[in-house]
């Protein structure tokens, strides 16, 4: 299996961290602080960062101030979302379910939802696609 980088953009123009291979080593006491001292978190209202992905897998950090809410979407996979700073509110047409510090939820693909920081927060985002989705993107 060959490594794979991230390319390096204008608000991280360092590039060259690691974001696939056979092992990802990950410190997300170094990510959560990186997020918290960039311009999009400082002047926005989040800031995220990839920190593992594959064709099948996405792993992301994200950063919320609070009151600031991720407008109702859907994703194309199976998402877990696992809080570990903070609280939010996770929203969906049929529930409503607060999370905090070490806790997680799963959601199935395909549900609309909305996520609202009820204080500063930072959670990790994992995106499992399946099959059925990569060939619908074909």
């Amino acid at each position: 299996m060959k490594e794979k980088y991230n390319d390096p953009t204008s608000q991280r123009p360092e590039g060259n961290r690691m974001i696939d291979g056979p092992m990802v080593s990950i410190d997300l006491s170094l990510f959560m602080e990186q997020i918290r001292e960039e311009n999009s978190w400082k002047d926005g209202k989040r800031n995220a960062i990839t920190i593992f992905k594959t064709n099948e897998l996405r792993i992301v950090l994200i950063a919320l101030h609070q009151d600031s809410e991720m407008a109702r979407h859907i994703a194309d996979g199976i998402i877990n979302v696992q809080v570990l700073k903070g609280r939010i509110q996770f929203m969906t047409d049929q529930k409503t379910v607060e999370l905090s510090e070490g806790q997680m939820l799963v959601l199935h693909e395909s549900i609309p939802h909305t996520v609202k920081a009820l204080q500063e927060s930072i959670f990790l985002l994992t995106i499992a696609t399946s099959l059925r989705n990569k060939q619908n993107h074909l």
